[in-house]
């Protein structure tokens, strides 16, 4: 009997409300019988959007996927704020809006806050602090001090076409596009702290990561039809669609076997000044990742070494 030859690329999944990253993972392993299945970047339970999911040989480019620019639609509530910071939470504080809120006000606490910013992370995430994550403290009742992180926010974007928001809570939509590590719902806290109100996140939905966008994905209704024709190899990406990002340095046959063995190489003119990771390209394939060594001036070496059977 012929042994199944193993999968390796990215499937772009389409996640839905209520599932864990975890247990998108866990359903993609049962369904491909292996344990060679990682997700790129941790969505909450009830956000909606794109979640790349690395198979096979991509597991070992999860970490370069995480680190990748992420792109968000979400709703801002301003006049509520949450023990989550989101809709699933308690309702912490409440403060009726006093007067009319008007665009120019709220596209100059956008602009503000688009750039370099310093967030807190949520007491509701996966943050660990003292070998534990947040959110254990949190179900405990417990509050302890959290590091502040520096993310950049790109773009900041409002999609509502209101002159003047106005009620009692006003809701308005944003689109964001981030570096990894930021948290939307705590950027829509910071958006009401600015306008002098309690907020929070009251929906949000991934529409892009890493260059997958929400029209390049499936979701597992779709994957599970693929499944019964025995033709998931359809709905995988390339890798090397996944470290578009990447700069690309191409190889030719002998320097391909050294790099295939680990070998450490001079830093290539072109990239003598870059100190992030560099996609080996050969024969159109990503076959490693290569970084700035860290002893060795003007050499390089493998991060990660992808072999394909």
């Amino acid at each position: 009997m012929q042994e199944k030859k193993e999968l390796n690329g990215i499937l772009p999944l389409w996640k839905p409300a209520g599932m864990t990253s975890h247990d998108c993972v866990m359903k993609i392993r049962k369904w491909l019988k292996t344990k060679k299945v990682g997700h790129t970047g941790t969505l909450d339970p009830n956000v909606t959007g794109v979640l790349p999911i690395c198979v096979g040989q991509a597991t070992k480019v999860v970490q370069y996927l995480t680190d990748a620019g992420k792109s968000y639609i979400g709703e801002v509530t301003i006049g509520v704020s949450t023990t989550t910071e989101d809709a699933d939470g308690e309702v912490v504080k409440q403060k009726k809006i006093a007067k009319p809120i008007k665009r120019d006000e709220l596209l100059a606490v956008l602009n503000q806050l688009t750039g370099e910013i310093e967030q807190i992370p949520p007491m509701f995430s996966a943050v660990k602090v003292k070998g534990k994550r947040l959110y254990e403290y949190a179900r405990e009742g417990i509050s302890v001090e959290r590091p502040k992180r520096r993310v950049t926010i790109y773009e900041l974007t409002l999609l509502d076409d209101k002159e003047i928001f106005t009620g009692d809570t006003i809701r308005f939509s944003i689109k964001v596009n981030c570096s990894k590590g930021t948290y939307i719902r705590t950027l829509a806290v910071m958006i009401g702290e600015q306008l002098g109100y309690p907020a929070h996140m009251s929906n949000l939905v991934r529409i892009a990561s890493a260059g997958i966008r929400q029209q390049d994905c499936f979701t597992f209704t779709e994957i599970e039809d693929k499944l019964d024709t025995d033709n998931i190899d359809d709905l995988l990406l390339p890798i090397e669609v996944a470290l578009n990002e990447l700069p690309k340095l191409e190889i030719h046959d002998t320097l391909a076997s050294r790099v295939r063995n680990g070998a450490v190489l001079p830093i290539p003119e072109p990239f003598e000044n870059y100190e992030g990771p560099i996609a080996i390209i050969y024969q159109g394939k990503v076959i490693a990742i290569y970084k700035q060594h860290p002893t060795k001036v003007g050499m390089m070496k493998p991060d990660r070494v992808l072999v394909f059977e």
